[in-house]
């Protein structure tokens, strides 16, 4: 007996000495550069969490925005992501992820073109070649919007393998204009803006509720001091902000919206509403009621 107690002690003491085992996280991020790049981009990001956290992060990318919405709808297992807005709320309306932290300025997209192209406006362009990201990435489908009717479109390329490719190709005359995220934009004041959208919800990391909460928070701890280590300024500019600020959920909300008319969206199902209550009969005899004055009653709607 006394030697069970013994074993019992020492196998109690190495299970709370143990150190707890790192897990492996894969984030996922918007195919705005090829896989190879991207590896290097995120590469100080994921070395800076891994650090911070304890836990080894892993890019998970995509070839191209089809096949990341392909895996977005097939809810492919990824445990954090960094995303636009409608992408974000996507996740938490149909994978219950989590906004922890997203950029510090709102999203907004800026058709740039050469300055001869000013004076034509969005119009000038319709027949003639824009470029972009291909859907569903966001300025793709504002593009949509913008020109909804199927008889005065341009020629929208998505050849762009980057955002600033697409710039590129503006200054080499391989398109009349590029549709690109402000944090791009902003670095062309030699292009005008033929057009500029409504703002969104900022880009955000979010993660999957299947991440442990205290990883989260660690994570989240993280991005939020992000730049105050002067490392990873590099880091920052690439990504297009000065620093990450908190996110939440509501601030998302609507954004979804955006994705409507993309192949394979499904809308979520409308909540039911209590069915109207009849009134009861009017006792025989009774005066029916009068309407106030004044107040008008609106039919439908």
């Amino acid at each position: 007996m006394k030697f069970r107690n013994i074993a019992l002690a020492v196998a109690l003491s190495l299970t709370l000495t143990a150190p707890v085992m790192a897990a492996d996280y894969y984030l996922a991020v918007e195919p705005i550069y090829p896989p190879a790049q991207a590896q290097q981009v995120y590469k100080p990001l994921l070395a800076y969490l891994s650090k911070s956290t304890g836990h080894r992060f892993l890019l998970k990318p995509a070839a191209n925005y089809h096949v990341y919405w392909r895996d977005m709808r097939t809810n492919a297992k990824v445990d954090f992501a960094f995303e636009e807005a409608h992408f974000t709320e996507y996740r938490i309306n149909r994978q219950k992820f989590v906004p922890l932290a997203r950029v510090s300025d709102p999203t907004n997209f800026v058709l740039l073109a050469d300055p001869q192209r000013e004076k034509g406006g969005v119009n000038g362009l319709i027949g003639d070649r824009i470029v972009s990201m291909s859907a569903p990435s966001m300025g793709y489908l504002l593009l949509g919007e913008l020109y909804s009717n199927p008889l005065a479109q341009p020629e929208i390329n998505s050849a762009a393998a980057t955002w600033r490719d697409g710039v590129e190709m503006v200054f080499a005359g391989e398109t009349d204009a590029a549709m690109v995220p402000n944090y791009v934009a902003r670095e062309y004041p030699n292009l005008v803006p033929l057009f500029t959208s409504r703002e969104f919800a900022a880009r955000a990391f979010s993660a999957s509720q299947t991440v442990p909460a205290d990883v989260r928070k660690k994570v989240a701890d993280a991005l939020l001091r992000l730049h105050r280590d002067s490392s990873l300024n590099e880091v920052l500019v690439e990504l297009g902000t000065t620093q990450f600020v908190p996110a939440n959920t509501s601030e998302y909300a609507g954004s979804e919206r955006l994705l409507r008319g993309v192949f394979g969206y499904q809308a979520l199902p409308q909540r039911a509403t209590a069915p109207a209550t009849t009134p009861a009969p009017a006792k025989p005899g009774a005066k029916p009621a009068q309407k106030a004055k004044g107040v008008t009653v609106g039919v439908g709607g």
